[in-house]
């Protein structure tokens, strides 16, 4: 009986965080490990889920960390977009941070390289 409570609690509480996930990037443009021959005008983002972005930096080699502007971005949604200045050939690195409608900080990365 215990193993079978057990169970059926499994069963509930998979299904349940599934449902229940916080949002995570479905696509970005460049993708996540892309290589690209020029750097883009601009990074966009799409999430399973609407979230609201709450900061976005971008490190370029070893310097430091630039903050992307958010002024038009203080609404909860899906998608994204947000100008890039091109810093020329290497390893770029987009970290975000964001709020899910329920109050939850959420967090993710993204790297491409310009060739």
């Amino acid at each position: 009986m215990v193993i079978r409570v057990f169970v059926c609690f499994a069963v509930v509480w998979f299904m349940a965080s599934d449902t229940f996930a916080h949002s995570r990037i479905d696509t970005s443009v460049p993708a996540h490990g892309a290589v690209l021959a020029e750097a883009p005008a601009e990074v966009s983002f799409s999430f399973t889920q609407s979230i609201r972005l709450t900061q976005v930096e971008l490190t370029y080699a070893e310097r430091d960390a630039v903050t992307l502007d958010l002024d038009g971005q203080k609404r909860f949604d899906r998608k994204f977009a947000l100008p890039l200045q091109s810093m020329g050939a290497g390893t770029y690195r987009i970290e975000w941070r964001g709020l899910a409608k329920d109050g939850h900080a959420m967090q993710g990365e993204l790297t491409f390289m310009v060739e």
